[in-house]
């Protein structure tokens, strides 16, 4: 029998209450260096199109990664780029 609606998302993991905004970031930044290497391991097991393609996803995790970084060690003032 096939349903008319799919069953919603289900909620397989959920982040605890009352972790630190610091703990968090550490923990995303070690997540995202986890899945660049992952991501760089397998690329170089590949070949031709598929290996730019995973290049490019560990590329986006390593801005990710800049990104969570630069939030948590913190830049100052927002300046705006002239």
């Amino acid at each position: 029998m096939i349903k008319p609606t799919p069953n919603p998302p289900q909620r397989l993991f959920t982040v605890a209450n009352g972790i630190s905004t610091e703990d968090l970031l550490v923990n995303l930044s070690e997540t995202l260096a986890s899945a660049n290497a992952l991501s760089c391991d397998l690329a170089f097991n590949l070949e031709s199109s598929k290996r730019e393609e995973l290049l490019g996803v560990a590329q986006l995790i390593e801005l990710a990664q800049l990104l969570a970084d630069r939030v948590h060690t913190g830049f100052g003032p927002a300046t705006t780029a002239a």
